[in-house]
């Protein structure tokens, strides 16, 4: 187990556990804290690639400013790029708020397919004719509709 304290109000303990990587968090997310967590989270997906999970435990978690909420948004994206999901666990009503307002909860939350895309999206394409198809087709009329 690692533990790493950012010189200001965040601290966060990492551990690696077959193929799942914890992070806790404790103290502010914001605009000074943010960096060294993204540096220690982003070290940890480049030096285990083994990883399936991502659980970035936030019991601990006090205030989140929108830099914090950047970094969360960044360390989704290289956990998609490094195919692992990510878990936001334990969230307060703070950071629930902060995601609900911000409408990022689910694109933070929402299960991935092994490709990395959101398994909604992945869902709903195969779901959607594609635009021109037959369907489309037969609904558009071929001739303007009376006298011109």
């Amino acid at each position: 187990m690692t533990t790493t304290t950012p010189p200001d109000s965040l601290g966060f303990t990492t551990s690696c556990r077959a193929g799942v990587l914890r992070v806790e968090l404790h103290g502010d997310l914001d605009h000074d804290s943010a960096d060294p967590l993204l540096s220690a989270v982003t070290e940890e997906l480049a030096g285990r690639p083994g990883l399936s999970d991502l659980h970035l435990d936030c019991a601990g978690l006090g205030t989140i400013d929108s830099t914090g909420l950047s970094v969360l948004i960044m360390i989704r994206r290289r956990a998609s790029e490094a195919g692992v999901q990510l878990h936001l666990d334990e969230r307060g009503p703070a950071l629930e708020r902060m995601l609900a307002v911000t409408g990022t909860l689910r694109p933070l939350t929402e299960t991935l397919t092994s490709d990395g895309t959101p398994a909604a999206t992945a869902a709903a394409r195969e779901l959607t004719p594609p635009v021109g198809g037959a369907a489309s087709q037969q609904s558009r009329p071929s001739a303007p509709d009376g006298p011109a």
